[in-house]
């Protein structure tokens, strides 16, 4: 049964945030640009933004792994089953024992929840972190080998709606991936396909990576979400775009495509 909340889409202009804003009725953007805005890092915001909101889709920012997530996690969680809110869907990741402690915030809120598990996204190639190397050419990572089951950020948009809309979803945790492991060399095959120009894919160690995160200011816990691909714990492919949406999640080579057609990898 289709239910209409007013719903509070934290992250709402990210990746997942504004797929799944798009697709629901009655939205407000949690976003420091927001009206009125919201900041996870900044708790006075918090109350305002969730004023008659009854259900939520909570995406963390940074990252679930990161130093003082649970705490903020939890602090949001209980100001917004304060304020009323009756439903969370929370998006988390695969194999993150700190992220599990975040979701235990959200399974034990007292209102109706979802956990959504997804892969690493297809969408950082395009639209976050690893898009400037595709366009220079080469994309460096401390992988390896190792395939990881990559996910399209439409799907987990649409398996979050879906449990923001339905009840029947409660209570569930969708593992959310992609239809198949390919390793990050096989996504650079991909979309040099799709792009018509060479991509090419160069393997280093954590450490030269550590080094390069320091170089560009950025934080080095981005280094050990890798690990959730190279020690295997994440080496298979989950269900959960079946389970919620009764039909396959989209192939990478599907979003490749699509992607290049956009121009979003042309050389500038």
């Amino acid at each position: 049964m289709t239910e209409t909340m007013k719903t509070l889409v934290t992250g709402g202009t990210g990746k997942t945030g504004r797929r799944v804003a798009r697709l629901l009725p009655d939205v407000r953007i949690g976003s420091r640009a927001g009206t009125p805005p919201f900041d996870w890092e900044k708790p006075d915001t918090w109350a305002a933004a969730l004023d008659g909101i009854r259900a939520v889709y909570l995406c963390y920012q940074p990252d679930l792994a990161f130093p003082g997530a649970v705490e903020s996690v939890r602090g949001f969680v209980g100001q917004a089953v304060g304020q009323g809110v009756r439903r969370i869907v929370m998006l988390a990741g695969r194999g993150e024992p700190a992220a599990e402690a975040t979701e235990d915030a959200v399974r034990e809120s007292g209102v109706e929840w979802t956990i959504v598990r997804a892969s690493f996204f297809a969408q950082n190639f395009s639209e976050a972190f690893f898009r400037p190397a595709v366009v220079a050419g080469e994309i460096v990572l401390p992988v390896g080998e190792a395939p990881e089951p990559f996910v399209d950020a439409g799907d987990i948009a649409e398996v979050a709606a879906a449990a923001l809309t339905d009840g029947r979803h409660h209570g569930r945790t969708y593992d959310v991936t992609g239809p198949k492991l390919i390793s990050f060399r096989e996504v650079a095959a991909e979309i040099s396909a799709a792009t018509g120009r060479e991509i090419r894919f160069t393997p280093v160690s954590r450490a030269d990576y550590v080094a390069a995160l320091r170089a560009e200011g950025l934080p080095e816990e981005f280094a050990d979400l890798f690990e959730l691909v190279t020690d295997g714990r994440n080496a298979k492919v989950g269900y959960g775009v079946r389970e919620a949406l009764g039909r396959d999640p989209r192939d990478f080579r599907d979003y490749a495509r699509a992607a290049a057609a956009t121009g979003v990898w042309d050389v500038e």
